[in-house]
């Protein structure tokens, strides 16, 4: 091979401002959904440091409106929140009270801040005392039908409050057709689903059911949730949640699923969603902490990973903390 016969690919890597001009992914503020968790206090200043999730606490809705206000600073766009409810009990009706903390949380963030889009989580996990996503028959077995008016009720709850998008993670069959239709009964037409649609029962939970006080008081959640080993069932999810009305489908986690994200954003032209979840960024601020990770970098070099493989939003725990750094 003669000099010159070989492609120069350094060519466009020498300079930072060459690099800049032939960057084909980008990582905005308006892709970045922060997740936080409420609780119902009577302490208005109350807020409790999640040890599994360093940087991120529980917080009570006063000191909510204020750490977002302190995140709206930044540039932050949007956030979904998880709620923590006073009691618990088996029929999870916490979740779909119009005076949940949710609810709440809800009506302070938009009096507040009307711009910030809101996403609200729409399961019963938080709020039943046995920490399972539906109603239980007399063997411990999730109900699924029953479930989805619960499912739907929380929804509508949620929009009265204020929220711009619903959330449903629970994994029910057909809870998607019956938040649409609950929604539009109640005159809610406008109001968008993104859907948990490919939710794998994963071991990177562990940190949130922490903070979210939602692990299950006995067995797991694989009888609904997805089989990690498969593939082809995520794409069948997908397109029956989008058949069923959902307007933005998402993949959870982010990081061990990003073939899952890719075969999505092939395959379907709606908007995608990815959750960065718990353990994900738990291991990252881990190796941080210890010295074994640059955070900026590697933080960064996570996200836009996800953002590649054809996310056009991120749910992150990271984004109060990416703000600064792509304004």
């Amino acid at each position: 091979m003669n000099i010159g016969d070989f492609h120069r690919g350094r060519r466009l890597r020498r300079t930072e401002g060459l690099r800049d001009l032939v960057r084909e992914t980008e990582l905005r503020p308006a892709d970045l959904i922060q997740g936080y968790f409420v609780v119902d206090s009577p302490d208005a200043d109350f807020e409790k440091p999640i040890k599994s999730m360093p940087g991120q606490s529980q917080f009570s809705v006063e000191r909510l409106v204020a750490r977002v206000g302190q995140a709206m600073d930044l540039g932050l766009r949007a956030a979904i929140v998880f709620g923590l409810p006073a009691k618990k009990d088996p029929a999870g009706t916490g979740a779909y009270a119009d005076d949940g903390i949710v609810q709440r949380a809800v009506t302070r963030l938009k009096e507040t801040y009307p711009s910030l889009t809101v996403v609200t989580d729409v399961c019963l996990c938080e709020y039943t005392s046995h920490g399972h996503c539906g109603l239980l028959d007399a063997h411990g077995e999730v109900r699924n039908d029953p479930t989805l008016e619960l499912l739907a009720r929380t929804a509508v709850s949620h929009v009265r409050a204020g929220a711009d998008i619903v959330a449903p993670s629970d994994m029910m069959d057909g809870r998607v057709a019956a938040i649409r239709e609950a929604l539009d009964d109640a005159g809610f037409f406008h109001i968008p689903i993104m859907s948990y649609a490919v939710k794998y029962a994963s071991a990177f939970y562990g940190p949130f059911r922490d903070a979210a006080d939602s692990a299950p008081a006995f067995g797991d959640r694989r009888g609904y949730q997805m089989d990690p080993a498969n593939f082809r069932e995520g794409l069948r999810e997908a397109a029956a949640d989008l058949a069923e009305g959902a307007d933005i489908l998402m993949v959870k986690p982010a990081m061990p699923y990003l073939d899952v994200l890719r075969a999505l954003r092939d395959n379907f032209d709606t908007p995608i969603a990815a959750y960065q979840v718990s353990g994900e960024y738990a291991m990252l601020k881990a190796a941080i902490a210890n010295g074994w990770l640059d955070p900026k970098r590697s933080v960064l070099e996570a996200l836009l990973g996800i953002k590649r493989a054809g996310a056009d939003m991120i749910i992150t725990y990271f984004a109060e903390e990416v703000l600064p750094w792509i304004k």
